[in-house]
């Protein structure tokens, strides 16, 4: 059964991928509600090798591990290295679950990903729907093994008795992102694109698609809370748990809120001849405000005007990570 996790003063929390996006904003919320938190650097311990993992819980025997480390990227890493990151990411994954439980850790966080869900799938995902099909092309070596990370935890917790669950991450965007074109997704990329064209006086700005296509998207402080408060109040290892906001944006709102709080007063320019993919695509979060008693406090535009202050800031700094 479920080990008693208590409040998290004091626990020793250990976050994969700490200096990441998401990890650094994981662990600061972690530090808010009183964790100590542990944030290995792959220099010190490379998760990929078995060895590594199993020293690094051996060493650092947390409690509690959210396995936030991932490799990843948008449509151009996705050509450039599939085989990195099918490789990369399944290791990964299983030598933490398996160094984790060796170690005795109470609870293991996997973070998931929405592109696991099947690729035709439209509308409001649910997480029964999981399993229901195959994953899209474009993110076949990323999406479904970090499901198999689901099927890690179903099969210890039958065996060993071990505790984690799996959470399936929409959208995120904030402070922090990736704005590099190799690497970036659709929010950075946008914020990127009506920034630049802002300081260049551009008339215009060209964004792929017809702009109807809806999907969902999370503010990454809002993403970690979540994170920290299913690590206390979820425990179904054989059912994932969504985390989004289950509010549908068209891309051609996005875009218009972004070239609205940007201040760009240039044209919009849509280039049809580009495909839009699936119409509609957001979480369903009915399961999440159900057992974490909590929903994302910050409107898609607040979130917007945060990140895009943030990137006019930090903006030579930003577009130099890759």
């Amino acid at each position: 059964m479920e080990k008693h996790l208590g409040d998290l003063k004091g626990k020793r929390v250990l976050v994969t991928g700490g200096s990441g996006f998401l990890g650094s904003r994981i662990v600061e919320a972690f530090k808010r509600h009183g964790a100590e938190v542990l944030t290995p650097r792959s220099r010190e311990y490379n998760l990929i090798k078995y060895d590594d993992a199993v020293r690094c819980m051996k060493e650092l025997h947390p409690e509690i591990v959210v396995h936030s480390a991932a490799y990843y990227g948008g449509i151009m890493i996705n050509k450039m290295h599939p085989g990195k990151i099918y490789f990369e990411n399944l290791v990964m994954g299983a030598n933490v679950f398996e160094a984790a439980r060796l170690a005795g850790v109470k609870k293991l966080v996997a973070i998931g990903t929405a592109c696991a869900y099947p690729g035709d799938a439209i509308g409001e995902l649910r997480e029964e729907e999981i399993w229901n099909g195959a994953a899209h092309e474009s993110v076949e070596n990323y999406g479904p093994v970090k499901k198999m990370m689901l099927l890690q935890g179903r099969a210890y917790k039958r065996e060993y008795d071990f505790d984690s669950i799996h959470l399936i991450l929409t959208n995120l965007y904030g402070p922090g992102d990736t704005f590099h074109p190799d690497r970036s997704h659709v929010v950075s990329a946008l914020i990127r694109k009506f920034v630049e064209a802002k300081q260049a006086n551009a008339p215009t700005v060209t964004v792929w698609g017809t702009g109807a296509p809806i999907r969902e998207f999370l503010f990454v402080d809002d993403c970690a809370e979540a994170i920290v408060r299913a690590t206390l109040h979820y425990h179904d290892p054989f059912i994932a748990l969504n985390i989004g906001t289950g509010i549908g944006t068209s891309i051609k709102e996005l875009a218009e809120t972004i070239q609205s709080v940007s201040g760009y007063e240039g044209e919009l320019v849509w280039d049809t001849s580009k495909p839009d993919g699936a119409m509609k695509k957001m979480l369903d979060v009915s399961r999440m405000k159900k057992e974490l008693n909590w929903y994302p406090p910050h409107a898609l535009r607040e979130g917007l005007a945060k990140t895009i202050q943030w990137y006019e800031e930090h903006k030579d700094e930003a577009d130099r990570r890759a």
